[in-house]
C-alpha cells in the first residue's frame, strides 16, 4: 500500500508539471515574438530583450561556483599527492582558462571586467607555474610553460633575460633551445637578422660542446645529433627567408666539406679544435663544393705542403640592370632587386688572379665571414645524418625532396592543392615527386599565378659539380639514393618544359636529360637498379618516345628475372608500366571492359604474377585462365605479406582488379584513398560518397597530408555547399595543433570567395546572378587565420602570416600594392636587417645614368 501510495503520488506530479507545461506553452503561444509556439521560455524572453529570473541566475552561479571549487580542491589533493607530475601541473595551469570561461558565461560581461579578470587569470597561472618550478626545478617543460605565461605579462627586455637565464642553466635540452630560438625570431621589437644568427651559432656550438663532453656539468641527452642538424637545417631556411642566401649556402658549403672532406688528423679532436683547423681553410680562397675545380678540405691539407695549385677561372656575365627607364620608380627597384637576387645567390669573393681584396666588393653583406659561419659547424657521426644533411642541402636548391622533409617547405611553400592532378597524367601524377623550396635566388609572391624559375645556368652547373663531387665519397646505397635525386630532377625539369608548351626548348632539355639518365645507369653499381631503369624508362614516356620507354621497361623486368611478386621494386616498375599503359588510351576502362586479354596493362600485370622473366606489353593476348591463376597469385601473396603493406604490390592487385573486374573490386583492395578512385571518378560515372567516406576517415587519423588534403578539397569543390567541408574542418581542427588542415581550411574558402566575387562581377545589375551571393566570407577567411595563428605551430609558420598580410593587402609585396610607401619599405627592412641588394640611393643613380 506504501508503495502504491507513492506511485500515485508521482503520478499526480507529473500530471500537473504536464498541465504546467501546457499553461505555459499556451502563454507563449499567445506571445508575438512566438506566433508558432516553438521556442522555449528562455528564448521567448531573449527575443522580447528581457533576462531570465534574477533567482535563476543566482543559482546557475552558485552551482558554477561550487563546481569550480571542487574541480580546484581536487587539483590541489592530487598535486599534494604527486607532486612531481609535470603533466598534472599543467594541466591545472590550463584549468585556470577554463575558470575564466565558466566566469564569462555567469559574470558580468562588460568590457573592463573581462580585461581585468583575465590578467588576475594570467597571474594566478603564473603563481601556479612559479610553486610547480619551485617543487620541479629540473622541469624543462614546467620552465617552458611558466615563461609562455610571461609572454603577456613581461617586458620583451625582461623576457629576454630570463630566456637567456634558462637555456645558461640546462644548455643541453634542445626542446629549450629551439624555444628560445623562436622566440628570437618572433618578438618584433628586439628582432634583427644579426641577433637571431648569433644565437643559432651560440645554440650550436653549445650543443656541439655537450655532445664532445667538454661541458662537463651537463650530459648529452639521445638524439642530440638529429636535433642539433635540424636546428642547423632551421638556421638556414631563416636566412634564406630573410634574404640572406649568401649565408645561407656558404653554411651548407662549409657542412659539405667539414662532414665528408675532413681530415683524418682532426677527427679525434673536439668540435671547437676541428673548426679553428677549418678556418684556414675557409679563408684560403679554396673552391667550395659546387664551386669550379673544388677538390675538398682532405686534398686542400694534403696540397698546402706541395705548394698549392692553380685555380681555374668562372665567367661572370654581365647585363645591363635597368631593362627600360621609363618604368615608374618602385617598379624600376623591384626588377632590379629580383634580377640581382636572382644572380647573386652565391658569395662574393676575391678574385687574387685580378688582385681584388675583399675591400673591393660593392656590397658587404655578399661576403661571408668565417665568424658568420663558424659557430653553426657540427659534427654529424651517423652516415644516415650525413645523407640528411646532403638531401638536407638537395631539398634547399630546390631538386625533389622526400616527404621527411615537408616541415620546411610547408612553412614555405603555398598550399593551393599541393600538386593536384594533371588532367593528361591521371594516374601517374603523384609519381612525379614535389621539388624542394623554391629556386634559390627568386623572390616568393603570393601575387597572380606561381611561375616556376629555374636555377639558370649558374645554378644548373653548381648543383652538377655538388653532384659529382659528392657521389665519389658517399657509400654504395647512398649514392643510388643521390642519383634518384638526380634523374627525379631531370624528370621534373622536362615536365616544365611540357607545361611550356615550348618544343625547341623541349628537344633541348630531353636531350640533356637522357644524357645524364644514361651516363648514371653506366655506372656499375647502377646497372642493375631497377628504381634508376624505371625513372629513366618514365623519362622517354614522358619525351613522347613509347616504343623506346617499353623497350626500357622489358629490359628492366628481364633484370628482376623471375622474383614476380616478392620484388618490391619489380612491383613498382610494374604498376608504373601498367598505369601509364592506361593512360594511352590503349586499355579498355572499368566495367565497360570487352576483353581483357587484350589490354596490355593486363598483360604486364598478369606476367608480374606468374613471375615471367621477359614479358611486353604488346605481346600475344593472354588467355582467361592465366587472368584467373593471376588473380589467385595476387590475393596469396597479399594474404602472407599483408602486415608489410607494400605498396607497389597493393597498387598493381588494385590496377589488375579494376582492369578486369571493376571499380568496386579495386576499392575493396584499399583501405584509403587512392588514385583509382579518382581517375575512375574523372572518366565514368560513379558517385562520390565511397571516394569521401574513405577520405574524411583517412584524414581523421593522417590530419597533416596534404596530398589528401588536395583531393578532398577537389571532390568538395564541385559542391556549392559548403557546410559539409567546414564542419570536417572543424572537427580535424579542433583536436589537432596541425597548421595543414587549417591552410587548407583558409584557401577553400578564399577560392570561394574568388568564386562568389567573379559571378557578382559577371552580371549586369538588373540580370540574376549565376550563384547566389554569400555575405561574410570575408569574416570567416579573418577568423580562419586567427584561430591558425592562435596555435604555438601557426604563430611560427611565416606562410601563414605571409598569407594573412596578403589577405590583408600588407605583405612586402606592399611595394606593388602600395608603391607611394617604398621608402618605408626599405627603411623597415634596413632597421631589421633584411637583405637589401638596391639600396635606393643607387636606384636614383641608375636612373640617371
Amino acid at each position: 500500500s506504501q508503495l502504491g501510495g507513492i506511485r500515485i503520488k508521482k503520478e499526480t506530479e507529473r500530471q500537473k508539471e504536464n498541465s504546467r507545461q501546457i499553461l505555459l506553452c499556451d502563454k507563449v503561444q499567445m506571445s508575438w515574438v512566438n506566433p508558432l509556439g516553438v521556442y522555449d521560455p528562455s528564448t521567448a524572453l531573449w527575443l522580447q530583450g528581457k533576462g531570465q529570473d534574477k533567482q535563476k541566475e543566482d543559482l546557475q552561479a552558485g552551482q558554477s561556483a561550487v563546481l569550480l571549487a571542487g574541480r580546484t580542491e581536487e587539483f590541489n589533493r592530487r598535486l599534494r599527492e604527486q607532486p612531481a607530475d609535470t603533466q598534472l601541473w599543467i594541466q591545472f595551469i590550463q584549468y585556470q582558462v577554463w575558470r575564466l570561461w565558466l566566469l564569462y558565461a555567469t559574470g558580468n560581461d562588460s568590457t573592463e571586467w573581462r580585461k581585468s579578470s583575465y590578467r588576475a587569470v594570467l597571474e594566478k597561472k603564473l603563481s601556479i607555474a612559479e610553486r610547480a618550478v619551485a617543487t620541479n626545478p629540473g622541469s624543462v617543460a614546467l620552465q617552458l610553460e611558466r615563461l609562455r605565461i610571461c609572454q603577456e605579462l613581461w617586458e620583451p627586455s625582461v623576457l629576454a633575460k630570463e630566456w637567456k637565464k634558462l637555456v645558461f642553466l640546462h644548455p643541453n635540452s634542445t626542446s629549450l633551445w629551439r624555444a628560445y630560438l623562436l622566440f628570437t625570431q618572433s618578438y618584433f621589437s628586439n628582432f634583427t637578422v644579426s641577433k637571431v644568427n648569433s644565437a643559432y651559432g651560440k645554440c650550436l656550438s653549445t650543443l656541439s660542446a655537450v655532445r664532445d663532453g667538454t661541458m662537463v656539468s651537463h650530459p648529452a641527452l639521445p638524439g642530440i645529433e638529429e636535433d642539433m642538424l635540424d636546428i642547423f637545417t632551421q638556421q638556414c631556411h631563416f636566412l634564406r627567408q630573410s634574404g640572406h642566401t649568401e649565408k645561407a649556402i656558404s653554411l651548407f658549403q662549409a657542412m659539405m666539406d667539414f662532414t665528408f672532406y675532413k681530415p683524418d688528423s682532426v677527427r679525434e679532436l673536439s668540435t671547437k679544435q676541428q673548426v679553428e683547423f677549418f678556418e684556414p681553410f675557409w679563408d684560403s680562397g679554396e673552391a667550395r663544393v659546387g664551386e669550379l675545380g673544388a677538390r675538398g678540405w682532405k686534398a686542400w691539407m694534403v696540397q698546402q705542403e706541395r705548394g698549392g695549385w692553380l685555380q681555374p677561372k668562372e665567367e661572370e656575365d654581365e647585363e645591363e640592370e635597368v631593362k627600360d627607364r621609363r618604368q615608374p620608380r618602385w617598379t624600376v627597384w623591384l626588377d632590379v632587386e629580383s634580377s640581382r637576387e636572382a644572380a647573386q645567390w652565391l658569395p662574393w669573393r676575391p678574385d687574387k688572379s685580378k688582385g681584388q681584396s675583399e675591400e673591393d666588393c660593392e656590397d658587404p653583406d655578399r661576403q661571408v665571414l668565417f665568424d658568420d659561419i663558424g659557430p653553426s659547424l657540427i659534427c654529424l657521426s651517423s652516415p644516415e645524418l650525413q645523407l640528411q644533411l646532403l638531401l638536407h642541402f638537395m631539398s634547399f636548391l630546390g631538386l625533389p625532396v622526400d616527404s621527411a622533409f615537408s616541415l620546411f617547405l610547408i612553412c614555405d611553400k603555398r598550399p593551393c592543392h599541393v600538386l593536384g592532378i594533371d588532367p593528361l597524367r591521371p594516374l601517374t601524377s603523384h609519381d612525379l615527386p614535389d621539388t624542394g623550396l623554391n629556386a634559390v635566388g627568386h623572390m616568393t609572391t603570393l601575387q597572380g599565378t606561381k611561375k616556376w624559375a629555374g636555377l639558370g645556368k649558374q645554378g644548373e652547373t653548381f648543383i652538377t659539380n655538388v653532384f659529382n663531387m659528392v657521389q665519389a665519397v658517399l657509400p654504395v646505397h647512398h649514392q643510388a639514393i643521390l642519383s634518384l635525386s638526380w634523374i627525379q630532377y631531370e624528370k621534373l625539369k622536362v615536365l616544365r618544359c611540357l607545361r611550356s608548351g615550348n618544343k625547341k626548348r623541349l628537344r633541348s632539355q630531353g636531350k640533356s636529360s637522357k644524357r645524364v639518365a644514361k651516363r648514371l645507369l653506366k655506372e656499375s653499381n647502377n646497372r642493375s637498379s631497377l628504381v634508376l631503369w624505371r625513372e629513366y624508362a618514365h623519362l622517354e614516356w614522358m619525351l613522347g618516345n613509347v616504343d623506346e620507354a617499353r623497350k626500357v621497361f622489358s629490359t628492366a623486368t628481364a633484370m628482376g628475372g623471375t622474383k614476380g611478386l616478392s620484388s618490391p621494386s619489380l612491383c613498382d616498375l610494374c604498376l608504373l608500366w601498367a598505369q601509364l599503359e592506361v593512360e594511352n588510351g590503349v586499355a579498355v576502362r572499368g566495367a565497360d571492359l570487352t576483353d581483357v586479354t587484350a589490354s596490355p596493362a593486363v598483360t604486364v600485370l598478369t606476367k608480374l604474377a606468374e613471375g615471367t622473366s621477359t614479358f611486353s606489353s604488346s605481346s600475344d593476348p593472354l588467355s582467361p585462365v592465366s587472368v584467373l591463376k593471376a588473380r589467385r597469385s595476387y590475393e596469396q601473396i597479399l594474404t602472407d605479406l599483408l602486415h608489410l603493406r607494400l605498396k607497389g604490390l597493393v597498387g598493381c592487385y588494385a590496377l589488375f582488379q579494376y582492369l578486369t573486374v571493376g571499380i568496386q573490386a579495386a576499392n575493396a583492395v584499399y583501405s584509403q584513398p587512392n588514385t583509382l578512385l579518382r581517375y575512375h571518378n574523372s572518366v565514368s560515372v560513379f558517385p562520390l560518397a565511397t571516394l569521401r567516406q574513405t577520405l574524411t576517415s583517412t584524414l581523421s587519423t593522417w590530419c597533416s597530408s596534404a596530398p589528401l588534403w588536395s583531393i578532398y578539397v577537389q571532390v568538395e569543390d564541385r559542391y556549392h555547399s559548403a557546410g559539409r567541408a567546414r564542419r570536417f574542418f572543424h572537427s580535424v581542427t579542433r583536436h589537432t595543433d596541425s597548421v595543414v588542415p587549417r591552410l587548407f581550411a583558409i584557401v577553400v574558402e578564399q577560392q570561394r570567395k574568388q568564386l562568389v566575387d567573379a559571378a557578382q562581377k559577371s552580371c549586369c545589375h538588373d540580370a540574376a546572378l549565376p550563384i547566389l551571393p554569400e555575405n561574410g566570407l570575408s569574416n570567416r577567411i579573418r577568423g580562419l587565420f586567427e584561430t591558425a595563428i592562435a596555435t604555438e605551430i601557426g604563430a611560427h609558420c611565416p606562410l601563414v602570416w605571409r598569407m594573412y598580410m596578403h589577405f590583408l593587402g600588407l605583405y612586402m609585396d606592399a611595394v606593388q600594392l602600395f608603391p607611394e610607401h617604398l621608402q618605408e619599405f626599405v627603411d623597415l627592412m634596413t632597421e631589421k636587417e633584411l637583405r637589401l641588394r638596391l639600396p635606393l640611393e643607387e636606384l636614383d643613380i641608375l636612373l640617371e645614368d
